[in-house]
């Protein structure tokens, strides 16, 4: 059941944190210089850590959107991060996926954690329908924990009900992304990806037990 007071409490938090600018652009500019750094996954030690993972991945997909005002940029590149998946391409590729193509559909939150999940679960071999069925599976069953957690799946309706208070689409004219940025929309907006990569990561980890 969505917890909307924790909710609320949460976006308000974010809406008067102060961001270390310097040292989130210093990270991201790494990784647009020299990639995804790969790293070595030890199961077990990623299990035995894991809620300290997943506070970490959250802070950086809460970061990456301040930074980059792209919600489903800022998932994946957190979970790439974290994972040592992806590339800067996939990145790049991600770029019109906020609420997508800022029409206010689908989360970017849920868009940038279904990319990394077909990067993780996936397989290089397109035919193979049980691989294919293992990532969709997966992919509902996130979602569905997502909707629980955030109360939507929409941007639209994120925005509205959780954000801002009243409907506003910053996808709909550079008068109305002046606004939503004015009234702290993408420090407040970094709740979706936080709780998508969150969430993205838990089901990662729980996969290598």
């Amino acid at each position: 059941m969505t917890d909307y007071t924790a909710i609320k409490k949460k976006v308000d938090e974010l809406a008067e944190r102060v961001w270390n600018v310097e040292g989130i652009e210093a990270r991201v500019k790494k990784m647009i210089k020299e990639g995804i750094p790969r790293k070595k996954l030890d199961p077990k030690e990623m299990i035995a850590n894991k809620e300290k993972i997943l506070d970490h991945v959250q802070l950086l997909a809460e970061e990456n959107n301040f930074i980059l005002k792209n919600c489903a940029q800022a998932t994946a590149l957190a979970l790439f991060e974290e994972f040592g998946l992806g590339s800067m391409q996939i990145i790049k590729a991600l770029t019109p996926f906020p609420g997508v193509a800022g029409t206010g559909n689908i989360c970017g939150g849920i868009s940038g954690s279904l990319i990394t999940f077909g990067l993780y679960f996936g397989t290089d071999n397109p035919m193979d329908a049980e691989a294919t069925n293992k990532v969709i599976s997966v992919s509902q069953k996130f979602m569905a924990y997502f909707e629980d957690a955030v109360g939507h799946l929409y941007c639209s309706d994120i925005i509205e009900k959780l954000i801002m208070g009243r409907r506003l689409n910053p996808g709909d004219s550079e008068e109305a992304m002046r606004t939503f940025a004015a009234a702290k929309g993408f420090e407040k907006c970094g709740l979706p990806p936080g709780t998508g990569a969150r969430l993205a990561a838990g089901f990662i980890i729980d996969s290598m037990k």
